[in-house]
């Protein structure tokens, strides 16, 4: 049977007039297979659409990395700004966005790959599309060349440290002073697995290795730059997905505080934010989690030329920085989980505060909390999508907030 495809599902899937899902279609297509429970999983496409690219990487098909690879440069952009927009409408908000702001291939310098072994070997990779199974990418493009570069390395550490019964997490960064690999459900560690692992870390000079949520060993501190601040983040620590993204942000953040003398950076993390606004302003960092916020402060100690920064671990959930604590600050940045920040906006909304830059990581919960920013009488001045994740569905936030 042959369908049109009508749209692109938030995942990425062409969905037809009738509601069937079909995986690696493009809206305007024909294609034709049989739906089961809804899905045609490998419909082929009778009429393609203009749109339509020859994936750039070899692994497109199987891996479950990127959903977007067969859809031009052109089309991912425009549908990415316009999933953004349609948020904000559902919410009754008409903004004009900014043009995207996309990351270049082989620019992402954070990874997590699984490992498992098997009866021939091991399995190093990502999983498939909504599936357990994992598909090797040895030539991956989206990964920085300093992470690709060590693949074969780390499928040899799938092989001395995986069970068979298990799969094992690495959280691999591209530091810049080498890597970082952080391994999570890898077997307990005993004397020999210790001698082994730290000659491994020799062998390939990582920067550092922890296992299991223990430091182990390394050549020399991973780092990252925040600004003029050198920061050691916590193993597996959380960061923008590339460099490129990360300086977009910044300054980004920048324009929306402008000159504010006092800013208050709301879910800190380690400082991505709050070390860059200290070379102009004074920063207050709220974090939930203290190892961050402990390595923030070690990098702003040991960098030059920073005004004073202060940090407050504080779950900012559960307990959100009042609105009389806010109106100490001329400014505020906001970097919240894709959960949004309901109750720390209410806060704000209820504070003196004029100025706010929001940072976002999901279109939707953003578009609910800057309608309660908007009703309590701020402009939303501008928004500029973010695209650090090329190719997948996913898109970034980042906003200016102003009242009179």
């Amino acid at each position: 049977m042959e369908y049109e495809i009508q749209r692109l599902g938030h995942k990425g899937d062409g969905i037809t007039a009738d509601g069937i899902f079909v995986p690696n279609a493009l809206p305007g297509e024909v294609v034709e297979g049989e739906p089961v429970d809804g899905r045609i999983a490998a419909a082929r496409i009778v009429t393609p659409s203009p749109d339509r690219v020859k994936p750039a990487c070899r692994h497109a098909k199987a891996c479950g990395g990127c959903a977007l690879q067969h859809a031009s440069d052109d089309f991912v952009a425009q549908w990415k700004s316009d999933f953004v927009a349609s948020a904000l409408r559902h919410q009754g908000i008409s903004a004009g966005l900014e043009p995207i702001l996309t990351s270049p291939p082989q620019s992402r310098r954070r990874a997590v790959f699984h490992g498992r072994r098997t009866k021939k070997g091991v399995m190093l990779g990502l999983h498939a599309r909504a599936s357990d199974s994992l598909v090797s990418v040895p030539d991956c493009i989206l990964m920085v060349p300093e992470i690709m570069a060590h693949y074969s390395d780390l499928e040899r550490l799938v092989e001395l440290g995986a069970s068979r019964r298990a799969e094992m997490d690495m959280t691999v960064i591209a530091s810049e002073s080498g890597l970082d690999v952080s391994v999570q459900n890898g077997k307990p560690l005993d004397l020999d697995m210790r001698v082994e692992l730290g000659q491994f870390v020799r062998d390939v000079s990582l920067s550092r290795l922890s296992w299991n949520g223990e430091d182990l060993a390394g050549e020399v501190l991973p780092f990252l730059r925040f600004g003029k601040a050198h920061v050691v983040p916590t193993p597996g620590a959380f960061l923008q997905a590339t460099a490129e993204g990360q300086a977009a942000l910044v300054a980004l953040m920048r324009r929306a505080v402008g000159d504010a003398e006092r800013v208050i950076d709301l879910f800190a993390g380690c400082g991505t934010f709050s070390l860059p606004l200290a070379e102009l302003a004074e920063v207050h960092a709220v974090e939930g989690v203290s190892d961050m916020l402990e390595a923030l402060m070690k990098g702003w100690r040991q960098a030059q030329g920073l005004k004073r920064v202060s940090a407050e671990t504080r779950d900012l959930f559960r307990q959100p920085v009042r609105s009389d604590e806010l109106n100490r600050f001329d400014a505020a940045v906001i970097d919240p989980p894709r959960a949004g920040a309901q109750a720390q906006c209410a806060e704000i909304a209820k504070s003196n505060l004029t100025r706010v830059g929001f940072v976002s990581c999901n279109a939707i919960t953003f578009a609910r909390d800057a309608k309660h920013l908007i009703e309590a009488g701020f402009e939303l001045e501008w928004i500029v999508p973010v695209d650090q994740f090329r190719w997948s569905t996913h898109v970034e936030i980042a906003a200016s907030f102003r009242r009179a």
